[in-house]
């Protein structure tokens, strides 16, 4: 809906800035909606008629303008009231519109106040975040999940002349966090010579796992938008990127060529991928329910459900024991997703290592990734959430990622 090529097209008609505060109040309004709706539930005697959508939409927009962003109470109402006189379907409700409005104006911080406990996720995957990470665990990646993620930038050399250019920072991981920046990524410095993309910090992880990669052959599959891509012909690799989509493949193209950096790219369904001659490397990073990234996509949380997850870790699994076969005996398989639930990554590598003789886990070590020791899981696996790499004077948190690196005898 918010693409700006293909988007909706009221949304693309736009000026920038407009478009910047409806990107704002959808994405506040998802991170934040148990919240908001508990709250319009307590201001309203009855529940909305059945079949009310819209005027529960207008209702959640104003709310969270008003709640959550910077925008005057006044204002938030005056237009809500005006976008439902407008609308045949709520013009009856207005003065419902301007008096729960007005009050919450009233009483706004008692109302946040008594939500402050309440999960800002949805109940499937806030409940799941408890029965994996406990009670307590739970409530911080949830907390993290609600605000907005920094961006993270990675470089393609000298992170400290860069991150002083940009007034950033550079992460113990070495991406580099851009201060508080909310303007136009293409505004940047850099961005037009092709010296850095922007990777979320957990994101430019699994490529590095790989270790020194110069003059390896490194298959990346399903590659796009080609982030890791970037990394591994950085380093030095030749790499074959695999991408199924056309589209995908072809926003891989156009990435790589801003950053003039140049690989094999193949447009073919992972699973039916045979090449001539083994790889050394291979990076897989797997499809997944991406609820790592809800920090970045909070819609990702309500257009997922536990039906997905188990689908998507089905398939993981397929593309998985493919990838290992792809790779030449000693050669090394990273495999990865950006999802938090462990079905989706320890548990798939767990039933593939149990029925595949040949291939062994290859154990990361904590003393490799200073400031994110606690990453680091015991079988040596490494596993990222949203509230993990807490700095001093920077904004803190990276996206889940789930990593492991296996190893052909």
């Amino acid at each position: 809906m918010l693409d700006a090529e293909h988007g909706n097209p009221a949304y693309r008609a736009l000026g920038e800035a407009d478009r910047g505060l409806v990107r704002a109040i959808l994405q506040t309004a998802l991170r934040h909606l148990p919240r908001i709706e508990a709250i319009l539930s307590s201001l309203l005697e009855s529940p909305l008629p059945d079949g009310a959508r819209s005027l529960h939409h207008l209702l959640v927009v104003a709310m969270t303008q008003m709640l959550y962003l910077d925008v005057p109470d006044h204002s938030a109402v005056d237009l809500a009231v005006e976008q439902a006189i407008r609308d045949p379907r709520n013009k009856r409700f207005a003065k419902l519109v301007n008096a729960v409005l007005r009050r919450l104006g009233r009483e706004k911080a008692a109302r946040l106040a008594s939500v402050a406990s309440l999960p800002s996720t949805p109940k499937w995957f806030f409940d799941r975040l408890v029965a994996v990470y406990g009670a307590d665990a739970a409530a911080r990646i949830a907390d993290a999940q609600s605000r907005p993620a920094p961006i993270d930038l990675t470089v393609k050399s000298n992170p400290q002349g860069w991150a002083e250019r940009l007034n950033g920072c550079v992460l113990p991981t070495g991406s580099i966090r851009l201060a508080g920046f909310r303007g136009g990524i293409p505004t940047l410095e850099g961005f037009s010579d092709g010296e850095w993309w922007v990777q979320d910090a957990a994101a430019a992880l699994p490529a590095r796992l790989l270790g020194d990669v110069a003059g390896q052959r490194v298959a990346d599959l399903c590659a796009a938008p080609g982030g890791k891509t970037a990394q591994l012909i950085q380093g030095g690799a030749v790499v074959t990127a695999v991408e199924q989509s056309e589209n995908r493949i072809r926003r891989l193209r156009e990435n790589l060529a801003r950053l003039h950096l140049e690989c094999e790219c193949v447009n073919a369904n992972l699973l039916d991928f045979r090449p001539a001659e083994l790889f050394d490397g291979i990076l897989l990073d797997a499809p997944c329910s991406s609820t790592g990234t809800a920090r970045r996509h909070p819609d990702v949380l309500w257009t997922k459900g536990p039906e997905d997850v188990a689908k998507l870790a089905g398939l993981q699994e397929r593309l998985l024991r493919h990838a290992l076969t792809l790779v030449r005996p000693g050669g090394l398989v990273v495999f990865s997703n950006c999802s938090l639930d462990p079905s989706e990554g320890e548990e798939v590598v767990a039933r593939v290592l149990a029925d595949t003789p040949g291939y062994q886990r290859e154990r990361i070590s904590a003393a490799d990734w200073p400031g994110l020791e606690e990453a680091v899981t015991p079988r040596g696996e490494l596993r990222t959430t949203p509230a993990m790499l807490r700095l001093e004077g920077a904004e803190g948190g990276l996206d889940g990622f789930y990593a492991c690196i296996l190893r052909r005898d």
